[in-house]
């Protein structure tokens, strides 16, 4: 059976990551977070974790070869079998050529940019927590918690990321300018390549993208 693979593109900030859940939820396909694999790693306290941690909390992305291969590891796990969405990976086109080494013939791709300009997302970012539980994300602009500082699902206190800082933020949105950016060039070429606008209602959004996929399987 062909597996369906999506790859979510956009500013950070833009709500990938809330899409991805989304996503999950309907195809019933995991969500492959580069972002989590490596905050896990850097959990581990191991040498990987120590040096992804020294690049993380400095506002530096981590290196190709490290994020090619713990995707890698990743795709071919069991409950892969049906497909996976991809969030924050890849980033720029080396690491998608990379990845696309990596895909079977049969394997059906849907590139989806959400599409936020950093000025309208920034507040979004200096004001996000998380919950440490189950990775819901919050922000005091367009998603407060009912309960101030608990998650809505765990109840649990909210923790702020060590890297949303405001100047380590401006440098993000710097390197996806630079290096991430140029990936919408790379597949749009390719035929299948989507934009939804990221600034809407997110209720909006996800309906944009399923309409995207379900134009995709007909």
């Amino acid at each position: 059976m062909a597996r369906k693979i999506v790859i979510l593109l956009g500013n950070p900030g833009a709500g990938k990551g809330t899409q991805a859940k989304e996503i999950v939820r309907r195809l019933k396909i995991p969500q492959i977070s580069t972002g989590d694999m490596l905050r896990e790693a850097m959990a581990r306290e191991n040498g990987l974790g120590k040096e992804v941690r020294k690049r993380m909390d400095s506002g530096f992305l981590v290196n190709d070869a490290t994020v090619n291969s713990i995707v890698a590891e990743r795709i071919v796990k069991e409950d892969c079998r049906s497909g996976f969405i991809l969030d924050g990976y890849p980033r720029t086109v080396p690491q998608a050529e990379t990845f696309q080494q990596y895909l079977d013939r049969t394997d059906r791709l849907f590139v989806i940019e959400i599409r936020a300009e950093h000025s309208n997302i920034l507040g979004r970012l200096v004001t996000r927590l998380m919950c440490p539980s189950c990775g819901e994300i919050y922000n005091s602009v367009s998603r407060k918690p009912s309960q101030e500082g608990s998650c809505d699902r765990c109840r649990l206190a909210l923790v702020r990321r060590s890297d949303d800082r405001e100047d380590l933020i401006l440098e993000r949105f710097r390197i996806y300018r630079e290096e991430t950016f140029p990936l919408v060039e790379h597949y749009r070429k390719t035929g299948c390549y989507h934009t939804v606008d990221g600034l809407r209602p997110i209720a909006e959004v996800s309906r944009d993208i399923r309409k995207i996929v379900d134009c995709e399987e007909r």
